[in-house]
């Protein structure tokens, strides 16, 4: 089976048509999202929107959760708290209720494997797992959850790694990714040969900046969109 994996949209809707398309060029037989579909960009409503017409599997992310349930606690800096309020504006209750009611993993057998998925780290969002750490530390990972292939968004970066029998992923970033290059990340896996191939999908900055300036955005946004880097001014 031939599976497109999507991440971290971050509200960027010619990204993720952009990515979609090329999904459907390769002929994926299922799409699934890893979360932050919201957050930075300047599509929120949009993009869950594209996600509800396209029919698609996702997951919540750190962001859909900080959008969805306005709690007291720590806030991400700089850019990210500039967006928030902005970001969570934009939606309707019917938009805020999709988000509460992510699924915080995927789980699901692929032929003889199984596929477990997350964003960040296993039942933590804002988390992080170290991709490139030792085998032997990945490894219990892959036992805990009996997994074939385990999915990890949210690094921003496409990184695949062979551990024993199994494979860890992660798929970069469809909105606001940090190759240092511009376009959207988008990875195709084949469940059963475990082959992991990335795309670096170019989209049209156009309406995109156009948005991010007629909404008054922050503009070190601009910056990251066109070289891949994230330097908050």
């Amino acid at each position: 089976m031939r599976f497109g994996v999507l991440s971290d949209l971050h509200a960027n809707l010619p990204a993720l048509e952009a990515a979609l398309e090329a999904l459907r060029a390769e002929g994926v037989d299922e799409v699934l999202v890893l979360g932050d579909l919201v957050g930075y960009g300047p599509h929120p409503r949009q993009v869950i929107h594209r996600i509800w017409q396209e029919g698609l599997s996702a997951l919540a992310g750190a962001w859909d959760l900080r959008v969805a349930y306005p709690l007291p606690g720590s806030l991400p800096e700089g850019v990210g708290r500039a967006t928030l309020e902005w970001t969570r504006s934009q939606l309707g209750e019917k938009e805020l209720a999709y988000l509460r009611s992510l699924r915080l993993s995927h789980r699901k057998a692929y032929g003889e494997r199984r596929l477990v998925a997350f964003h960040g780290a296993p039942g933590n969002p804002e988390g992080r797992v170290d991709l490139l750490s030792p085998a032997r530390d990945l490894l219990p990972l892959l036992e805990r959850y009996g997994a074939g292939v385990l999915l990890l968004g949210g690094r921003h970066l496409p990184l695949a790694r062979r551990v024993g029998a199994g494979l860890l992923a992660d798929p970069g970033s469809v909105g606001l990714s940090l190759t240092g290059e511009h376009g959207a990340d988008a990875m195709v896996l084949d469940t059963e040969t475990l082959e992991a191939r990335f795309l670096k999908v170019p989209y049209d900055l156009g309406p995109l900046l156009f948005d991010l300036r007629a909404w008054g955005l922050p503009p070190v946004l601009e910056k990251v969109y066109r070289t891949g880097r994230f330097q908050e001014e």
